[in-house]
């Protein structure tokens, strides 16, 4: 049998059996929307505010500015545009926020950072 080497871990990688066990539960049993108020949302939402808590304790920062995305796309977006709008109250009117970037960036930054362009929220450099 031939061993997989597999060099795209930027892009998704295999998930750690400790990871696996921890969420195995809310795969099949705890899988409440953390949104509503029956008995899974609520351990739902219980279990997002412990995790997040955590992180925040890894990281020393407040659990307020802990924010989980469901995907790479979404979390460009989060960051890219509210990067670029909080910068535009720094700037003079008729300003805008430089980007410096390359072409082969992800494609999500790319779209992004077109889309801030195409708005005139943003000046990009490639």
């Amino acid at each position: 049998m031939k061993t997989l080497i597999y060099l795209d871990n930027a892009a998704t990688t295999r998930v750690d059996p400790l990871v696996v066990k921890a969420m195995l539960p809310y795969f099949t049993k705890k899988y409440g929307n953390a949104s509503e108020y029956h008995r899974l949302g609520m351990e739902a939402k219980m279990a997002v505010a412990d995790s997040r808590k955590k992180v925040a304790e890894v990281l020393g920062a407040k659990t307020a500015e802990i924010v989980f995305t469901s995907s790479a796309t979404e979390s460009i977006n989060l960051s890219h545009k509210g990067l670029i709008e909080n910068l535009q109250n720094e700037f003079k009117k008729g300003e805008r926020p430089h980007v410096i970037t390359t072409k082969i960036e992800h494609k999500a930054v790319l779209e992004t950072l077109r889309h801030m362009e195409r708005k005139g929220e943003a000046q990009v450099t490639y």
